[in-house]
Protein backbone atom coordinates (compact mmCIF):
# COMPACT_ATOMS: atom_id res chain seq x y z
CA UNK A 1 0.00 0.00 0.00
CA UNK A 2 1.54 3.51 -1.07
CA UNK A 3 1.92 5.94 1.94
CA UNK A 4 0.79 9.74 1.55
CA UNK A 5 2.41 12.20 3.74
CA UNK A 6 -0.03 15.29 4.94
CA UNK A 7 2.13 17.79 5.68
CA UNK A 8 1.64 19.19 9.60
CA UNK A 9 3.33 22.58 10.01
CA UNK A 10 0.43 24.40 11.73
CA UNK A 11 -1.24 25.85 9.08
CA UNK A 12 -4.03 24.44 6.80
CA UNK A 13 -7.21 22.69 6.62
CA UNK A 14 -5.30 19.53 8.07
CA UNK A 15 -8.65 17.59 9.24
CA UNK A 16 -10.24 18.21 6.39
CA UNK A 17 -7.36 17.14 3.99
CA UNK A 18 -7.11 14.41 5.68
CA UNK A 19 -10.16 13.38 5.36
CA UNK A 20 -10.97 14.11 2.10
CA UNK A 21 -7.59 12.14 1.33
CA UNK A 22 -8.75 9.04 2.70
CA UNK A 23 -12.02 9.03 1.48
CA UNK A 24 -10.43 9.41 -2.30
CA UNK A 25 -7.90 6.54 -1.32
CA UNK A 26 -10.97 4.20 -0.33
CA UNK A 27 -8.52 1.95 0.80
CA UNK A 28 -5.82 2.18 -1.26
CA UNK A 29 -3.40 4.50 0.15
CA UNK A 30 -2.70 4.86 4.06
CA UNK A 31 -2.26 8.83 4.95
CA UNK A 32 -0.10 9.87 7.51
CA UNK A 33 -0.20 13.84 9.50
CA UNK A 34 3.48 14.00 10.10
CA UNK A 35 6.16 17.16 9.95
CA UNK A 36 8.63 14.21 10.63
CA UNK A 37 11.50 14.52 7.68
CA UNK A 38 12.04 10.19 7.81
CA UNK A 39 8.45 9.76 7.38
CA UNK A 40 8.10 12.19 4.56
CA UNK A 41 11.69 10.92 2.83
CA UNK A 42 9.47 7.23 3.14
CA UNK A 43 6.22 8.40 1.72
CA UNK A 44 5.51 7.83 -1.88
CA UNK A 45 3.44 10.74 -2.21
CA UNK A 46 3.54 14.59 -0.26
CA UNK A 47 0.23 17.01 -0.30
CA UNK A 48 1.28 20.22 1.67
CA UNK A 49 -2.00 22.41 2.53
CA UNK A 50 -2.07 26.03 3.86
CA UNK A 51 -4.22 28.69 4.83
CA UNK A 52 -3.48 32.13 5.87
CA UNK A 53 -0.96 35.19 5.06
CA UNK A 54 2.55 33.62 2.88
CA UNK A 55 5.09 34.97 5.17
CA UNK A 56 3.45 33.73 8.38
CA UNK A 57 2.58 30.18 6.71
CA UNK A 58 6.62 30.17 5.38
CA UNK A 59 7.70 31.03 8.91
CA UNK A 60 5.92 28.44 10.41
CA UNK A 61 7.20 25.96 7.74
CA UNK A 62 10.54 26.79 8.09
CA UNK A 63 10.24 26.59 12.15
CA UNK A 64 9.79 22.56 11.75
CA UNK A 65 13.28 21.11 11.61
CA UNK A 66 14.35 19.30 8.54
CA UNK A 67 11.09 19.72 7.13
CA UNK A 68 12.17 22.06 4.02
CA UNK A 69 15.08 20.00 3.63
CA UNK A 70 13.62 16.60 3.62
CA UNK A 71 10.73 18.41 1.32
CA UNK A 72 13.54 19.92 -1.32
CA UNK A 73 15.02 15.63 -1.55
CA UNK A 74 11.63 13.83 -1.43
CA UNK A 75 9.82 16.16 -4.20
CA UNK A 76 12.93 17.81 -5.95
CA UNK A 77 15.26 14.88 -5.65
CA UNK A 78 13.73 11.93 -5.84
CA UNK A 79 10.62 13.56 -8.01
CA UNK A 80 8.01 12.13 -5.35
CA UNK A 81 4.60 13.20 -6.74
CA UNK A 82 3.15 16.20 -5.22
CA UNK A 83 0.17 18.47 -4.55
CA UNK A 84 0.09 21.96 -2.57
CA UNK A 85 -3.49 23.23 -1.77
CA UNK A 86 -4.20 27.00 -1.56
CA UNK A 87 -1.19 28.62 0.25
CA UNK A 88 0.81 24.57 0.37
CA UNK A 89 0.41 25.60 -3.46
CA UNK A 90 1.87 29.32 -3.15
CA UNK A 91 4.41 28.24 -1.16
CA UNK A 92 6.38 26.43 -4.43
CA UNK A 93 6.67 29.73 -5.72
CA UNK A 94 10.02 32.15 -5.82
CA UNK A 95 8.36 34.84 -3.36
CA UNK A 96 5.39 35.92 -1.93
CA UNK A 97 4.56 39.85 -1.91
CA UNK A 98 2.16 39.48 1.19
CA UNK A 99 2.94 41.79 3.94
CA UNK A 100 6.79 42.48 2.22
CA UNK A 101 8.37 40.51 0.19
CA UNK A 102 9.06 36.65 1.73
CA UNK A 103 11.21 33.77 0.04
CA UNK A 104 9.46 30.60 -1.32
CA UNK A 105 10.83 27.16 -2.04
CA UNK A 106 11.46 28.27 -5.56
CA UNK A 107 10.20 24.87 -6.82
CA UNK A 108 8.09 26.69 -9.66
CA UNK A 109 9.52 30.64 -11.00
CA UNK A 110 6.53 33.16 -9.95
CA UNK A 111 5.35 35.22 -7.57
CA UNK A 112 2.48 35.11 -5.33
CA UNK A 113 0.76 38.89 -4.88
CA UNK A 114 -2.69 39.78 -4.64
CA UNK A 115 -5.99 39.67 -7.50
CA UNK A 116 -6.57 43.16 -8.81
CA UNK A 117 -10.32 42.29 -10.35
CA UNK A 118 -10.83 44.05 -13.78
CA UNK A 119 -14.70 44.45 -12.36
CA UNK A 120 -15.17 46.59 -8.88
CA UNK A 121 -17.74 44.35 -8.11
CA UNK A 122 -15.99 41.44 -7.54
CA UNK A 123 -15.01 41.00 -3.97
CA UNK A 124 -11.53 40.30 -2.54
CA UNK A 125 -11.10 38.06 -0.61
CA UNK A 126 -12.37 35.71 -3.54
CA UNK A 127 -14.91 33.70 -1.70
CA UNK A 128 -16.97 30.84 -3.09
CA UNK A 129 -17.30 28.65 -6.23
CA UNK A 130 -15.97 29.26 -9.49
CA UNK A 131 -15.79 26.93 -12.76
CA UNK A 132 -11.87 26.47 -13.98
CA UNK A 133 -10.77 27.90 -16.81
CA UNK A 134 -8.89 25.66 -19.89
CA UNK A 135 -7.64 23.09 -17.50
CA UNK A 136 -4.98 20.61 -18.99
CA UNK A 137 -1.54 19.42 -17.98
CA UNK A 138 -1.32 16.22 -15.81
CA UNK A 139 -4.64 13.88 -15.30
CA UNK A 140 -5.60 15.56 -12.19
CA UNK A 141 -5.76 18.74 -13.45
CA UNK A 142 -6.54 18.58 -17.12
CA UNK A 143 -9.53 15.52 -16.00
CA UNK A 144 -11.27 18.23 -13.79
CA UNK A 145 -12.68 19.78 -16.53
CA UNK A 146 -14.94 23.11 -15.68
CA UNK A 147 -16.55 21.59 -12.51
CA UNK A 148 -16.58 24.66 -10.00
CA UNK A 149 -13.93 24.44 -7.17
CA UNK A 150 -14.09 25.71 -3.85
CA UNK A 151 -11.81 29.10 -3.28
CA UNK A 152 -11.03 31.24 -0.22
CA UNK A 153 -7.78 33.55 -1.01
CA UNK A 154 -7.05 37.09 -1.63
CA UNK A 155 -3.54 36.42 -3.53
CA UNK A 156 -2.81 34.05 -6.70
CA UNK A 157 0.41 32.35 -8.02
CA UNK A 158 1.81 33.94 -11.12
CA UNK A 159 4.16 31.55 -12.41
CA UNK A 160 6.77 33.48 -15.06
CA UNK A 161 6.49 30.96 -17.52
CA UNK A 162 2.86 30.10 -18.69
CA UNK A 163 3.08 26.73 -19.41
CA UNK A 164 3.09 25.94 -15.50
CA UNK A 165 -0.16 27.39 -15.24
CA UNK A 166 -2.81 24.59 -15.97
CA UNK A 167 -5.86 25.92 -15.33
CA UNK A 168 -7.25 29.52 -14.79
CA UNK A 169 -10.53 30.86 -12.78
CA UNK A 170 -12.18 33.86 -13.26
CA UNK A 171 -13.22 36.35 -10.79
CA UNK A 172 -13.47 39.84 -12.27
CA UNK A 173 -10.32 39.18 -14.61
CA UNK A 174 -8.49 36.06 -15.16
CA UNK A 175 -5.61 34.45 -12.82
CA UNK A 176 -4.01 31.03 -12.11
CA UNK A 177 -6.14 28.35 -10.41
CA UNK A 178 -4.05 25.66 -10.86
CA UNK A 179 -0.46 25.34 -11.53
CA UNK A 180 2.41 22.07 -12.43
CA UNK A 181 6.30 21.37 -13.33
CA UNK A 182 7.37 17.56 -13.28
CA UNK A 183 6.13 16.40 -10.62
CA UNK A 184 5.01 19.28 -8.56
CA UNK A 185 1.52 20.22 -8.60
CA UNK A 186 -0.65 23.10 -7.02
CA UNK A 187 -4.25 24.06 -6.50
CA UNK A 188 -5.34 27.11 -5.74
CA UNK A 189 -8.92 26.33 -4.76
CA UNK A 190 -9.65 23.58 -2.10
CA UNK A 191 -10.29 20.38 -3.44
CA UNK A 192 -11.19 19.33 0.35
CA UNK A 193 -14.28 21.65 0.11
CA UNK A 194 -15.02 21.15 -3.61
CA UNK A 195 -17.55 17.97 -3.13
CA UNK A 196 -17.13 15.38 -5.39
CA UNK A 197 -15.00 17.23 -8.34
CA UNK A 198 -12.39 17.60 -5.28
CA UNK A 199 -12.31 14.22 -4.27
CA UNK A 200 -12.01 13.07 -7.99
CA UNK A 201 -9.07 15.15 -8.50
CA UNK A 202 -7.10 13.71 -5.35
CA UNK A 203 -8.42 10.24 -6.33
CA UNK A 204 -6.07 11.51 -9.54
CA UNK A 205 -3.32 12.48 -7.59
CA UNK A 206 -3.66 9.54 -5.68
CA UNK A 207 -3.01 7.56 -9.32
CA UNK A 208 -0.58 10.36 -10.81
CA UNK A 209 2.61 8.94 -12.25
CA UNK A 210 4.78 12.33 -13.50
Amino acid sequence: MQSVALIDYGSGNLRSAEKALVRAADGSAEIRVTSDPAVILAADRIVLPGVGAFAACMRAFQARPGLEAALNEAVREKGRPFLGICVGMQLVATRGLEFGETKGLGWIAGDVRRIEPDNPAAKVPHMGWNELIDPHGPPLIAGIGQAPMYFTHSFAFYPDDPADVAAYVDHGGKFPAAVAKANVAGVQFHPEKSQSAGLALLARFLEWRP
